[in-house]
């Protein structure tokens, strides 16, 4: 007589984990350092401005007074920037018992803020994004982050160009001229195994204690001209590398992101994110990128 097995059993119960698993990263380092401001236009200026360099100054006694041409501020100006993101749900599928949510659309929901505020870090460091004014038919874009830093420090013309402690020393010393006080030195995840190895330079000695535990990272770099904090930023441009003070930037926002439920047109649920927002730089001058990496 044959041995009934499960193979031949019928009505099975299924066994599905009560818990979705995601590993896709959604850190946005930029918003989470920069202060944020409320805007009120579409299109909104800045000011900033500089001091005569330093001159050699004597005057002879009871002479008259020199009087000095004066400069302008500089005037800058900035787009903010609608970003959106929409999914629809049947009524069945949030009806249904499912695994790991109680309804559909609050996964794809909670899925969704995630990825335009990755979208938002893209749009600041991620991309050299130029202005667009938009009309009718042209979407407007912000002026990104890498496109409101003037200080640049080229790594160099070769594809093979590596970040080096000798190209983050000079960034830091150009700051420190500028009159800049950098504390933040944002890469990419990739630059982080170099910036770990400037620990092994000739005459650096690393100490390990009685534990076990080995060591092989820099999250705080103390330089001649400051001590620069490591962030490692996913979304940053793969070519650059950017010494900046976080106090310098902020996140703008017109309109927050909001979730709008729109009009029926059947047997199903429209859902429409969209905020308005954008960046600035307070003063162009401030900070120094590092461009050209491979």
């Amino acid at each position: 007589m044959a041995t009934y097995t499960t193979y031949d059993q019928v009505g099975k119960k299924e066994d599905v984990s009560d818990i979705i698993t995601s590993i896709s990263p959604f850190a946005t380092p930029c918003q989470s350092m920069f202060k944020n401001e409320k805007v009120t236009a579409r299109t909104f200026s800045f000011l900033e401005d500089t001091l005569a360099a330093s001159a050699v100054n004597a005057a002879v006694e009871g002479a008259d007074a020199t009087m000095l041409s004066l400069t302008n501020a500089t005037e800058r100006t900035q787009n903010t920037q609608i970003m959106v993101k929409g999914f629809q749900v049947s009524a069945t599928a949030d009806a249904v018992a499912t695994y790991g949510r109680a309804k559909e659309t609050g996964l794809q929901l909670a899925k969704k803020l995630k990825e335009i505020k990755k979208d938002y870090e893209k749009a600041m460091v991620g991309v050299a994004q130029a202005a667009v004014a938009g009309n009718a038919s042209t979407a407007r874009k912000m002026t990104s982050i890498i496109n409101q830093i003037s200080t640049t420090l080229d790594a160099g013309s070769n594809a093979t160009d590596a970040l080096t402690e000798g190209k983050l020393l000079t960034a830091g010393e150009t700051a420190y001229n500028n009159g800049s006080e950098p504390d933040t030195f944002m890469i990419k995840p990739g630059d982080a195994q170099i910036v770990a190895g400037f620990s092994a330079a000739s005459g650096r000695n690393r100490e390990i204690s009685q534990g076990k535990t080995l060591v092989n990272a820099i999250d705080l770099y103390v330089s001649p001209y400051g001590e620069y904090r490591v962030v490692l930023n996913r979304e940053l441009l793969a070519t650059h590398a950017l010494l900046i003070d976080p106090t310098m930037f902020k996140t703008c926002t017109l309109r927050p992101f909001t979730r709008t439920l729109l009009a029926k047109n059947g047997d199903s649920d429209r859902h429409h994110i969209v905020g308005e927002v954008s960046c600035k730089h307070t003063n162009f001058g401030d900070s120094v990128m590092i461009t050209g990496l491979s």
